[in-house]
Formats: structure tokens, C-alpha cells, sequence
């Protein structure tokens, strides 16, 4: 939110620098995230003075151009060459020095002494657009003669300086969103540092009703979503450009300029934070307006020019035939303000939060207007807004106010009525504040002190604090205000020690996440929200499981996510796009699913691997990533968590181009594999991609916590033996080593495949897998016969179970 400084000292009599508002705003709550200085002309026309141009000739070498001297109040004549076609002798211009630099739309230019076609040039006589006071090119801009050589151009013109505050306004401050709304937090604020700071408001006293020769009923259907509506019409209007003022306040919070009768709505929107909305009153058929709720599928077409079809939760301003406005959001495109428009009718309401933000969101559509009427207006400053806009259209727009101002609020909204407890203010704050200073807050933020008692205080809150229901929050009011700094801390240092399990799930993530780390993982964190046409490609039968947004910011973001895997993706994709082509990346995150009309998450670790396994070196080989690699990352994990005893499956997951599972007690607790191509192509990444799924609540049940057990390191030395097997192709290496594990389960400590091999020089439907064993006895030296016997009986049993053949 955007507030101006000078707009600010219409309101409150501000004598504090914009520095130290700042400060005070940021100690309210209202945080300032930054300040910008502002000028209703770019450059403040600095450098640009006013010249008398006492000669006027042809340029000798061009017939467009002359050559000037010019008189700016100094003792030597400026020759300047120029250009313009309406230059003369005795004009009064406006003149940018060297070393000046001017702004305009396309840009800044810096002046500075010249050759131009063969003439030296000492400034250059400006026309209008070049430095921001108009779009006139034709020619320079010629000064009334009355004007003094030498003096600064800004003088002659109204440029504003003012300073801008942008304030992260938090949502539950919707009495903040305005500058009187700003202004009343900064006149608490100086009363508590002792400085007495009066808070003007927009006076209304002169408001009086010019004829009543147009008069447009007004009929409230829904009156739960309107609980207050007011409307006035104004014949008679011009429709033309606002004044330099009312363009200057706009121009400096970032709103554009339209017409003299929208600008006033938006002053008095950001004035008192009171949205309204102006009719052409030619236009509403009937005579009347009423506020009703849209009929199923009707069509309507808003101001951006795009048709919509309506919600019957949808609240509308129509006239007899159709609607004019989507109440509280976005107005129509035929009821709106022209430049033929004569006459108005000027809506002010108070509609239904809940109603509003609805509206807003199924549509998509975010204004200013919706914008506060999500958080709540004041319902008790709809009809003085009113006014206040009204009188100010009608002297803008040379109109008159044509009707009494109808107000329908038929239950009127009561202020809160709140008991204060000194005993629990100081006991939430931790420091008595003296009772005095407790009442002289509560005065300077407008909240009525009703009774007084030992005990506490009998209290009514304004209505325009819709955030301040209870006591706690009455006590958070009393506290920024009082300042957060000036509560004393104590000397003694308390601590809470918690009580966990060892086996805490965010316990063993940090361990996980660790060695993860010190493999070269990053962690990621993805939003839990996604694009639904996610959910197809890796579950094109299930789609009824997925939890569907009812009011989706946007397509992308539809759908809680019921895999880990898309996020991911898109975070290599995002990389991949910056030259980023290693990665590594783990998350722990849930999926969300729904399940015989019952929602349940489930938490997961996901692995994501692409590229090269090393860096780039001069000594080491920088070979791809692939299955083996990912599978050690695995095992390794499982092995930290002490999980051994499972059982590996070839995965039957089509996002997989190869993948396994691992099992335990007939249940999945773990799939890993390369994600088939065609799935990645669809994120643009062009180089394999590995991925890894920890179903991680069914890990966590796994995890047994056990006394660290040591065993000594054997005496006797290893031996190692290899076999290059000749085998089926449909024999994989898992079977193989059951097969070995079963056939000696003493000696056999580790088996290692280290060379698969497919050749034209094997037979049809054969590989060679080259097995490396590793045997070792705990008591005694293996003897070569010892040895011999052991590797005959694997021999034997590979040739029995596979009719493996030795190479």
C-alpha cells in the first residue's frame, strides 16, 4: 500500500520528517518497507530557467535550422542553435542550461555544449514534451511575456514534492487502508511520544442539495450481502480532466489519471478508504437500481471488455433489464463513465466480506475496491463518503446535486462492546502500564472509555476495527502503541526443555537431511498446490483421488499435489534453464489425496538426480549419473536408519523407464528408477532424470531404535575370486546372488557385479555377467582346497538354477 506524505499532512499536522514518520509508522505495525521520493515532474525542472531570445537568424549551413541568442539574466548572451519551427525574436522560452538534465517520456537527456553544423550550441530551448509538462511537439514551449529572464521555470509551474511510503499492511488492518485511516494511527502514535497532533477530517458541512429533479430508487433484495447501500445522483456534469492537485495525488501513490469523475472516486477511496462507484444515470433503465443476486449462467461484461458468465452466489448492481456492476469488485462496460455522460448516480455500501472475496476470486478479479471490501469498511462512514464525493464532483465537474442522498441500512451495525482487565493487560504484557497511560491510549486510538472501575475498564470499540473483538486484542492495541522497545527485559533467563522420542519424525529427517547434504543434495521446498494436468501423467486411472481447489488462484496452482515427483521436475527444469545441468535435490513434503470421500495425507522423502556424478576434473572420469548410483544413495540411507531386511521388485510405476521398489512385510516403503523420457520431455529437460520416493511414514514405523553393537575387526585376511558367467538374458543379478547367499552363507561376505556384457561375439539370447565374491573365516586363514570347494559349489549351483556356463 502506497501512502503519501503530503497527502498525509492534509489530514494531521505533521512536523516530523518522512524519515522519522517512517520509524513511528514501522513501531504501529503498519511496516514501512520503503521510501521513495516523489515529483509531479520528473527532474522537478532543475536547470531549466527562463530565456528571452533577443535574436532570431538562419542557420547558415541548414535551412531548418536558426541560431539564437538568448538572455537568462546573466551578463553573456547564450547562442543556442535550435530547431523548432514557431522560434522568433522576443519570445519568452524555457531554456535547459548545460550540464541540465531533462526528462521526458522517452527517457533522460543531458545537455551539453555542441557543434551543430559547424555553430557552437550552449543549451537547447525546450518544447513541452522534452521536459514533462505536456505531449505537445509542434514546437518549443513559448512563456507568457510577463515571464522574468533567468528565473527557475519550476517557479511558474506547481511542482510537487512529496515522499512515499510503502507499507506492508497486514490483512487483519483494513481501518489502515487510506490516509485518514494512516493519519489516525500516526496521531496515536505522537500522543504517546507527548506531542499533540489534531486529526482533520474531510468537512461535509457545506453539502446541500442543489434540485431534486433526478431521482433513482434504489431496492436492496440480498440484504445479508448489502448491508448498507447509499446513492445520489449529480446532473448536469462535464466530464474533462482532472486538476493539477487531484492528478498530482493519484500520479504519486501510482494510479493513472482518467476523468474528472472516476478520479474523485478513487481520492475518496484512498482518502477514507470508503469505496464507491459511479453510474451514468442515462443508462439505468427504469430509474431504479437494485441489489440482487445474478441468475444462474448469466452473462455479464465487465470493464476490461471481457464477457462473464455469473455465479447465483454472485451479488449485482442491475437496473430493470440487466446488470450494471459486480457489487464491491468490477463494474460493467455499458453502464460506466463516458465522456458523453451528463449525468450520475454515485453508489456508496458497505457489501459482506465473505461475499466479496468469494466473487473475487471465482472471477479472478482483484481492484482496489475488492480489495477492502474483503477486509471490511467502516459501515458507519458510507453515507458521509457519499457526500463528501458528491460535492466534490459536482465543483469539478460544474454539476449539481439532483436528489437526497438514499440511504437503505435496515439493521444497523452495533460498535463492540469490550471489558479491559488491568490485571490481565499486565499479566499479557509482562509490565504494569499505568492506568492513566492504558486510558490516554485508548482515547488517542478512539475507542470509548465507557466506565471505569479497580478492576478494569467497560470499553466500545469503533466500528471501523473489525479486527478488535476481544481483550487480548484491546491488549495488543494498547501495546504498539506503547511500543514494543520501551517493554523492559528482566534479567533472568527462562527455557523450556521438550520432551521427545529419539525417533521423533523431525529428529530423524535432520539426520537424513544431513547425510544427504554431504553427498551434494540441496534440500527444496515446493508449493503444496499444482497443475492438474500433472496428475495424468503418472495416474491417468485415479483421478478422482486428488483434492480439487474450490477457488484457484490460478491453473497452475488447481490441484493439492498427490505426487512429489512434478515439483521437482520443474525445479531441474528451472535449473536446466540457467545452466545449472548437476543436480541433486531432496524434500520431505505430503501428498494429498482423496480417499472413499475421506481426505488423508502422507508423508514422503524424494531423491532427484541429473548430470554427472562428479564435477569436472583433469583427474577423475565425469561419467552421467545412472541407476547404480542413485540405488547406493538409497541403500546408504536405509542403512543409516538401520533398515536392512527388505526385498527388491522390478517397479511396474509408469513414470519409471527402469525402477525398482524395495518391500518389507509385503508393503512398498521405497521406489526409485529413471523417469521415463516422455514424461520429461514434457518439463523441456533433455538428459535423464532419477528419482527416488521415500513412502516416509512407513519408514518411520520401521525404524528400531537398538544399542550401537561392535564387533572386532577380523584377524584373518580376505580372499578374493571372480567368475565371468555365461546366462540367459532373462536372469537378472538379484537371483544370482540369492542363489550365492544360499549356497554358502559362512564364508561369502560380499558379491559385487562389475561388468555386464551383450555382444554379436555370444550366442543368441546370452549375456556375461562378470561376479566378483569376497570370502573371509573369523577363525582361521581360507586354504586354497577350502576356497576351490566353496566357489565348485557356487560353480554347481548357477549351472544347476540358470544353466550358466563359466567363460
Amino acid at each position: 500500500m502506497k501512502i503519501s506524505y503530503n497527502w498525509l499532512k492534509q489530514y494531521i499536522n505533521l512536523k516530523l520528517e518522512p524519515e522519522k514518520i517512517s520509524e513511528l509508522l514501522t513501531n504501529l505495525g503498519l511496516e514501512v518497507e520503503g521510501v521513495q521520493k516523489y515529483l509531479s515532474i520528473k527532474g522537478g525542472l532543475e536547470g531549466i530557467v527562463v530565456g528571452h531570445v533577443k535574436d532570431c537568424t538562419k542557420h547558415p549551413n541548414a535551412d531548418k535550422l536558426k541560431i539564437t541568442n538568448i538572455d537568462i539574466g546573466s551578463n553573456k548572451l547564450l547562442k543556442i542553435v535550435c530547431g523548432a519551427p514557431n522560434v522568433d525574436k522576443g519570445q519568452k522560452v524555457a531554456v535547459a542550461t548545460v550540464g541540465t538534465t531533462i526528462y521526458s517520456s522517452n527517457g533522460s537527456l543531458k545537455i551539453k555544449k555542441v557543434k551543430i553544423r559547424g555553430v557552437e550550441s550552449n543549451g537547447m530551448l525546450c518544447a513541452e514534451d522534452e521536459i514533462g509538462l505536456g505531449n505537445s511537439s509542434d514546437g518549443i514551449l513559448v512563456l507568457k511575456p510577463t515571464s522574468i529572464p533567468g528565473e527557475p521555470l519550476k517557479t511558474y509551474y506547481d511542482v510537487e514534492n512529496d515522499y512515499i511510503f510503502e507499507i506492508g499492511l497486514t490483512p487483519n488492518r483494513s481501518d489502515a487502508m487510506s490516509h485518514y485511516g494512516t493519519a489516525r494511527d500516526i496521531k496515536a502514535g505522537l500522543t504517546q511520544m507527548g506531542i499533540n497532533a489534531e486529526l482533520m477530517s474531510p468537512s461535509v458541512s457545506k453539502f446541500h442539495v442543489d434540485n431534486r429533479s433526478l431521482k433513482i430508487d434504489i431496492d436492496v433484495v440480498d440484504k445479508r450481502k448489502a448491508p448498507r447501500y447509499c446513492g445520489i445522483t449529480i446532473s448536469g456534469v462535464e466530464v474533462k480532466s482532472s486538476p493539477t492537485w487531484l492528478t498530482n495525488r493519484l500520479n504519486a501513490i501510482g494510479l493513472s489519471p482518467i476523468n474528472n469523475i472516476v478520479d474523485v472516486t478513487n481520492y475518496v477511496l484512498h482518502s477514507l478508504g470508503q469505496p464507491l462507484h459511479a453510474f451514468d444515470a442515462d443508462k439505468i433503465v427504469g430509474q431504479k437500481v437494485t441489489i440482487r443476486n445474478a441468475k444462474k449462467a448469466e452473462k455479464f461484461i465487465t470493464l476490461d471488455g471481457v464477457e462473464r458468465e455469473l455465479d447465483s452466489d454472485d451479488l449485482m448492481i442491475c437496473n430493470n433489464d440487466e446488470p450494471m456492476c459486480i457489487a464491491g469488485v468490477f463494474g460493467g462496460l455499458n453502464s460506466g463513465i463516458v465522456n458523453s455522460t451528463k449525468n450520475i448516480f454515485l453508489e456508496s455500501a458497505y457489501f459482506d466480506p465473505v461475499s466479496v472475496r468469494k466473487t473475487s476470486k471465482r472471477h479472478g478479479l482483484s481492484t482496489d475496491a475488492s480489495f477492502r471490501f474483503e477486509r471490511g469498511v467502516d459501515p458507519n462512514i458510507t453515507k458521509y463518503a457519499l457526500k463528501y464525493a458528491a460535492m466534490l464532483i459536482a465543483e469539478l465537474s460544474s454539476g449539481e446535486i439532483s436528489s437526497d442522498p438514499r440511504d437503505e441500512y435496515a439493521t444497523k451495525i452495533e460498535d463492540k462492546q469490550v471489558f479491559l482487565s488491568f490485571k490481565n493487560t499486565n499479566n499479557l504484557i509482562g509490565e504494569e502500564i499505568p492506568k492513566e497511560i492504558i486510558k490516554r491510549i485508548l482515547s488517542s486510538l478512539e475507542i470509548k472509555v465507557n466506565n471505569v472501575t479497580e478492576s478494569g475498564l467497560g470499553l466500545t470499540i469503533p466500528s471501523y476495527r473489525n479486527d478488535v473483538n476481544r481483550e487480548v486484542d484491546v491488549i495488543e492495541e494498547i501495546l504498539r502503541v506503547y511500543g514494543y522497545n520501551n517493554i523492559g527485559t528482566q534479567n533472568k533467563l527462562n527455557s523450556s526443555i521438550s520432551i521427545s522420542s529419539k525417533l521423533s519424525s523431525y529428529k530423524i529427517e535432520n539426520v537424513i537431511a544431513n547425510q544427504l547434504i554431504s553427498y551434494g543434495f540441496y534440500e527444496i521446498i515446493t508449493n503444496s498446490l499444482t497443475n492438474q494436468k500433472h496428475i495424468k501423467y503418472s495416474n491417468p486411472n485415479k483421478q478422482a483421488e486428488y483434492v480439487k481447489i474450490l477457488n484457484p488462484l490460478s491453473s497452475d496452482l488447481s490441484v493439492l499435489k498427490t505426487s512429489m515427483l512434478f515439483a521437482g521436475l520443474e525445479a531441474i527444469e528451472h535449473n536446466l534453464n540457467r545452466q545449472q545441468n548437476d543436480l541433486r535435490f531432496f524434500e520431505f513434503g505430503k501428498t494429498y489425496h482423496e480417499i472413499n470421500d475421506s481426505r488423508e495425507e502422507f508423508k514422503h522423502l524424494s531423491l532427484f538426480l541429473t548430470g554427472k556424478d562428479n564435477h569436472v576434473h583433469w583427474k577423475k572420469s565425469n561419467e552421467d549419473i545412472d541407476i547404480f548410483y542413485i540405488k547406493g544413495i538409497v541403500v546408504s540411507i536405509l542403512e543409516k536408519l538401520g533398515i536392512n531386511n527388505f526385498k527388491e521388485k522390478t517397479s511396474e510405476n509408469k513414470i519409471f523407464n527402469h525402477g525398482q521398489e524395495l518391500i518389507i512385510n509385503n508393503e512398498i516403503v521405497l521406489e526409485y528408477g529413471q523417469i521415463e523420457n516422455s514424461l520429461t520431455n514434457e518439463f523441456s529437460i533433455n538428459q535423464n532424470v532419477f528419482y527416488a520416493n521415500f513412502y516416509w511414514d512407513s519408514i518411520v514405523k520401521l525404524i528400531i531404535l537398538n544399542d550401537t553393537k561392535f564387533k572386532p575387526i577380523p584377524k584373518f585376511p580376505e580372499v578374493k575370486r571372480d567368475f565371468s558367467l555365461l546366462i540367459n538374458d532373462n536372469v537378472n543379478f538379484d537371483s544370482i546372488l540369492k542363489i550365492a547367499r544360499k549356497t554358502d552363507q559362512k564364508f561369502i561376505k560380499d558379491i559385487n557385479l562389475f561388468d555386464v556384457y551383450n555382444g554379436e561375439k555370444l550366442p543368441k539370447g546370452k549375456k556375461s555377467y562378470s561376479i566378483s565374491f569376497t570370502l573371509q573365516d573369523n577363525t582361521k586363514t581360507l586354504t586354497d582346497s577350502e576356497i576351490d570347494k566353496i566357489m565348485s559349489k557356487l560353480e554347481n549351483s548357477f549351472k544347476k538354477e540358470f544353466g550358466a556356463v563359466l567363460r
